[in-house]
């Protein structure tokens, strides 16, 4: 008996251990540089296994917008990288693939279309475009060839796997990932309904709330741009998200984890916390082309006059919120953040290591800062105004629409190209005429004079 006890034992412990070693076992990478942790340190974000993530491309290319793999949905390479900037690899079991916050708040540009992308962190993302990576996900999870006859074969012409490897693969792991590339497609169907954010763009709390909170679906709207996270130091005590919804920016970042995938009983706090001394150290990056220094000079005292009293660091109502009805913006976000999405915020956190307690509903928008606003483009919360001098100009004499995700510069216009052939080629088209994206508003500004608005812009390529 004794004997028989023991055997029963040893299975159990070692069907535990094979299960641990499989699906429970963590091996840390570690990234020592801050910049390396931002572009690829995981916060626990999820994902699916990442052998499988790699060969989508291959495998099911008709369901992408276009060539390129990844890179058409709006992912930036470097070269010579196994991943993505914004992708992390880690090893949960086996190696598992995730998001980072760098996915959304990093960006190219070129000064002509030959140029290579320069890349700049902590900038909102012109090209990414997370609908449409969702969307591409859900559709190989429901695509018949998503099988492990075909994915194994395709794993194993870049990976070794071994023979309980192939099993785990065959029999759990590609049968759980295609079961959870459907609900993913399923918990995002909402989005069905409104209109696309396109690239640059997020459907900001809807997912969180209709998906983490189990909220009602509503008819809201939420797609904004992503706001850039540089220069966090000085932006100490301003509300934070478009309609500052947020005063604490550890908090902040905990919510874009949880955006991201991270489950609130695994939150990487340490992690967490080398994003956020990152971002607060991350400087504004400087305009790339000539100013004309006696224009721009010419420009500060109408900033100072016009702008600077919302715009300016030091300014008075820089950093708070303005009311949507002396504003006049498109007020689809406000009404999106609803107080039962502020009260599943403060208690998503109870009994953890961290908690909300700076949740709140506002009604306007908040007045930014102006650093590093050149690379801000398009504008507005919702990203309605493709250049800063449109910006300047009534609503009526706005472009009602336009390309965005082409990320050639245009310095004239301040603002990323476009219009034209190359940019309607690379980009998504944007209408200010679908709920959600109007362009109305913010009319500040718009009653200088040609020569004064032409002054203010060289002044605010500066900032």
């Amino acid at each position: 008996m004794t004997t028989l006890i023991l055997i029963i034992l040893l299975i159990a412990g070692g069907v535990g251990y094979f299960a641990w070693y499989n699906f429970r076992r963590e091996v840390p990478i570690v990234y020592k540089s801050a910049e390396d942790h931002f572009k690829y340190g995981s916060i626990n974000s999820g994902g699916i296994p990442f052998f499988i993530w790699e060969v989508l491309p291959d495998l099911f290319a008709e369901h992408l917008p276009g060539p390129g793999g990844y890179q058409s949905l709006g992912f930036i390479w470097e070269e010579g990288k196994e991943m993505p900037i914004g992708v992390s690899k880690s090893i949960v079991g086996f190696p598992r693939q995730g998001s980072t916050c760098a996915l959304c708040h990093s960006t190219t540009y070129r000064k002509s279309p030959k140029d290579t992308p320069t890349l700049v962190l902590g900038a909102p993302t012109q090209k990414f475009d997370s609908i449409a990576n969702i969307r591409f996900l859900a559709a190989c999870g429901n695509d018949a060839k998503f099988t492990p006859d075909n994915i194994i074969p395709a794993i194993e012409a870049n990976h070794q796997l071994s023979w309980s490897d192939k099993l785990l693969y065959r029999y759990v792991i590609i049968p759980q990932t295609q079961k959870a590339l459907m609900g993913l497609g399923l918990g995002f169907a909402w989005t069905n309904s409104r209109p696309d954010p396109g690239p640059g763009r997020i459907p900001s709390f809807n997912p969180v709330k209709f998906i983490n909170f189990r909220l009602p679906l509503d008819d809201t709207i939420d797609n904004v741009d992503d706001p850039p996270v540089w220069n966090q130091r000085k932006h100490k005590g301003f509300d934070y998200h478009w309609d500052g919804l947020e005063t604490n920016l550890t908090e902040t970042t905990i919510m874009g984890a949880l955006a991201a995938g991270t489950k609130p009983d695994n939150v990487p706090l340490e992690n967490l916390q080398r994003v956020e001394d990152f971002i607060r150290l991350i400087p504004p990056p400087d305009y790339p082309f000539d100013i004309d220094p006696v224009l721009a000079s010419q420009g500060k005292p109408i900033f100072d006059n016009n702008c600077a009293s919302c715009h300016a660091f030091g300014g008075d109502r820089t950093g708070t919120v303005i009311p949507i009805e002396e504003i006049g913006t498109d007020d689809h976000r406000i009404e999106m953040w609803t107080q039962a999405a502020v009260d599943g915020y403060l208690a998503v956190g109870d009994g953890e290591e961290w908690d909300f307690t700076h949740v709140q509903k506002q009604n306007g928008y908040v007045a930014v800062a102006l650093d590093g606003i050149w690379l801000r483009a398009p504008y507005l919360h919702n990203g309605s105004v493709p250049y800063l001098r449109d910006l300047l100009e009534v609503p009526s004499d706005r472009p009602s629409t336009f390309y965005r995700g082409y990320d050639v510069y245009n310095p004239n216009q301040v603002g990323f190209i476009s219009q034209g052939r190359e940019a309607q080629q690379e980009g998504f088209a944007y209408d200010t005429n679908l709920e959600g994206n109007s362009n109305q508003g913010h009319l500040y500004g718009t009653n200088l004079s040609t020569e004064e608005k032409q002054a203010l812009l060289e002044y605010l390529k500066t900032l």
